[in-house]
């Protein structure tokens, strides 16, 4: 079982998150990872990063703000949002085919966890309990709507321990 080895607030400035929004239709077998894998093959983070003025643009917006993000929209009676792309500065402009959320200088509650592929994913509910051990209130949006997301951070998501563990971030807007 995935185990919860680091819980901090990071400041998140005003950044332009693009990619590209999927809902519950487009899920196989449950989860994303399909549309994961059309993304690393047909190399669709590459427009992001030109338009956003190369990666270390993105770099410099915040500690591992050069990211892919897995960026989730959940509000109750509305349909689930699942976004696949990275947060850029504000003026980055939107490449063809690319939609975007403008997210305002906020801080967000950050779990890392610590385990095996598959066993990582879809942990929101401990990430948030955690959260709130640790004083974090998450909050809902003007809409009502709760925003969090998964952060494939480099080397730590892609360079296994001795155990064959990795580490994926579990973010949470907490306020909006």
């Amino acid at each position: 079982m995935p185990e919860i080895v680091k819980v901090y607030k990071q400041s998140i400035p005003a950044v332009k998150f693009i990619g590209r929004k999927y809902g519950e239709d487009d899920r196989v077998n449950g989860s994303f990872a399909s549309q994961w894998q059309q993304w690393i093959e047909q190399r669709l983070f590459d427009p992001i990063e030109q338009a956003a003025g190369g990666i270390d643009a993105c770099k410099q917006l915040m500690e591992d703000g050069e990211a892919a993000l897995g960026f989730m929209r959940y509000k109750e009676g509305e349909p689930f949002q699942y976004w696949i792309g990275m947060f850029t500065p504000p003026d980055t402009e939107v490449p063809e085919t690319y939609d975007f959320i403008m997210i305002q200088p906020t801080e967000a509650g950050i779990c890392w966890l610590k385990g095996k592929e598959p066993d990582i994913y879809a942990k929101e509910d401990r990430c948030m309990a955690k959260l709130a051990e640790e004083g974090m209130q998450i909050h809902r949006n003007k809409e009502g709507a709760m925003l969090f997301f998964e952060r494939y951070a480099m080397p730590r998501f892609d360079e296994r321990d001795e155990q064959g563990n990795i580490i994926l971030d579990i973010g949470f807007i907490l306020h909006q």
